[in-house]
């Protein structure tokens, strides 16, 4: 009798075991699910920049299905990415701009910085289509020191039963740099 219970308690033991091993934890979300802001804000950019730069990312919040009627949505992320392993970058802003090229609104209300390494995101969601298929992000960013080249990137992603779709883009400077 002992060994039947021993013997059916051993797989239910490890069927719950490797059900907590495959939820994560996120860094990016509270236990209620919210978002946290790691970057630090500032109230202005230090004087000993050596470095601006303004960078254009496209983002596309839908993109066209078999016809130029049929859409389909998608969620899009911003990811600004410090690559540096010595310099922070300072981010004063970052737009978002929609098809027609008119601006949709202000991600930032304060500078922030990025300490080497960092990264940080901005999402539209899924049903937010204010931008249209050829949304983009205007990010203006500065560092102190010339050698800076961060990552700034879009991913879009979706999926519809069993149908997914996922791309990038990457950002461009758009200031001559």
């Amino acid at each position: 009798m002992k060994n039947l219970a021993l013997a059916q308690l051993i797989p239910i033991s490890i069927v719950l075991l490797l059900m907590g091993a495959c939820e994560r934890e996120s860094q990016n979300l509270t236990p209620l699910g919210e978002d946290i802001f790691t970057a630090i804000e500032i109230n202005r950019l230090p004087d000993s920049l050596a470095l601006k730069d303004t960078v254009y990312v496209p983002i596309y919040s839908d993109i066209y299905s078999q016809t130029k009627e049929s859409r389909y949505k998608l969620t899009a992320t911003l990811s600004l990415r410090n690559t540096s392993l010595k310099y922070p970058i300072f981010i004063s802003a970052v737009d978002y701009y929609n098809s027609a090229g008119l601006f949709t609104k202000h991600f930032l209300e304060k500078p922030i910085v990025l300490n080497e390494m960092e990264s940080i995101e901005y999402v539209i969601e899924e049903q937010d289509i204010s931008g249209g298929t050829g949304a983009n992000f205007v990010i203006y960013w500065a560092a102190e020191n010339q050698n800076v080249l961060p990552i700034f990137e879009g991913i879009m992603i979706s999926t519809y039963g069993q149908q997914g779709i996922s791309f990038s883009t990457k950002g461009v400077s758009i200031s001559g740099r």
